[in-house]
């Protein structure tokens, strides 16, 4: 049996302790059918705390900007009730002896007009301009870009007072921030535009300082991809070169962490350089920058996983693969996402060797899942 206690270890980020390596990934449950969390969305988050989970990053949460999403059930981070919600969320996961991030969100022009909690607010985006290339609003003027930036700042603000441990901004997957370092959305010609990928990056900088202005020493966690919801084979940094570049900005903004979103967590970055076996995302940017890495992408999704524990090997991502990289150091953090929905003690069941109990993901079945 794969030796699993790599995944167990401590880990420190910036000054708060990891009792190990794993992570609860963000997955959008659309739960919170009043935008704010229940006492269904409580209990969710505190069984995970409770069985093993070492970082637990909330569903995505919404800033203040009234256009920031499609769907007006998923929860606010601002507001009275919505904040007296996430309260009881993080006291309870702290009473389960876990520690949690919100993930701070903008859907940026992935939402639809129309739509979500405020239907008659303006959709946000770095150019008015959709994901597919279309023109449908005028640009936003500078000012309103800061506020943007301050939005997730007062959120971040607002998730300290709570008693939260750390943050993540939400800068993948073609929403907001991913958007402005997008050149198809991002046509704008001041400071927040260019034509390289660093240029581009100064919204996600500026989101950064201010959310590190907002919150002192607490750490900041940003998730970012190559992949976009419309685009799966997209790709911002084409080689090691760009990727550093873009990466080194949020770094030097001052982000503690960098959570490297791909579809399977063992695909090789850039394979023409280092080949087939080569790093993943994760691993580029923890080489390139020394900054630590979450790595994330359908891990523990099937039975092939477990197989891969009692040597069998696997088809389907070879987590004992995953395991031996994170041992030596290729990146920090492992994200487990639909696995740890599908059983909430993905993680206890792991460390103690009852992999007969694992649970098979169904997706299917997946809104039944808490």
């Amino acid at each position: 049996m794969t030796d699993v206690s790599p995944l167990f270890r401590p880990f420190k980020l910036r000054g708060v302790e990891l009792k190990n390596r794993i992570a609860m990934a963000p997955m959008t449950r659309s739960r919170s059918p009043e935008a704010f969390p229940t006492a269904e969305n409580v209990g969710y988050y505190q069984r995970r705390a409770a069985a093993e989970v070492g970082l637990i990053i909330s569903e995505g949460t919404l800033t203040r900007r009234k256009g920031a999403s499609n769907d007006a059930a998923i929860p606010l981070f601002w507001g009275d009730k919505a904040l007296n919600g996430w309260k009881q969320v993080i006291d309870a996961v702290h009473a389960a002896g876990g520690k949690m991030a919100p993930q701070i969100w903008h859907q940026g022009m992935s939402r639809k007009p129309g739509t979500g909690h405020f239907p008659d607010a303006p959709s946000d985006g770095p150019s008015g301009i959709t994901l597919t290339g279309k023109k449908i609003s005028d640009e936003p003027s500078e000012a309103d870009v800061i506020d943007m930036a301050q939005a997730y700042a007062d959120a971040a603000a607002d998730a300290k007072r709570l008693g939260f441990d750390c943050i993540e901004l939400h800068g993948a997957h073609a929403y907001l921030i991913d958007e402005f370092f997008w050149p198809v959305t991002n046509q704008r010609t001041d400071r927040f535009g260019g034509a390289s990928i660093a240029q581009r990056s100064e919204f996600a900088a500026e989101v950064i300082r201010r959310c590190r202005a907002a919150i002192g020493d607490l750490p900041i966690i940003i998730r970012v991809s190559q992949w976009k919801s419309v685009d799966y084979n997209a790709r911002l940094a084409t080689t090691p070169q760009e990727l550093e570049s873009w990466a080194r900005v949020m770094v030097d903004a001052g982000v503690d962490a960098i959570h490297c979103s791909q579809r399977r967590i063992l695909e090789p970055e850039f394979p023409d350089v280092d080949g087939a076996n080569g790093l993943n995302l994760a691993g580029w940017v923890k080489k390139l920058t020394g900054i630590p890495t979450i790595s994330v992408g359908s891990v523990g999704l099937s039975s092939e996983f477990t197989a891969s524990f009692r040597g069998e090997g696997s088809a389907a991502g070879k987590l004992d693969e995953t395991i031996e990289r994170l041992d030596r150091g290729e990146f920090d953090i492992v994200a487990v996402g639909r696995a740890l929905l599908q059983d909430p003690e993905w993680a206890l069941k792991v460390k103690h060797g009852r992999l007969d109990e694992l649970r098979d993901y169904d997706g299917a079945s997946i809104r039944a899942y808490y």
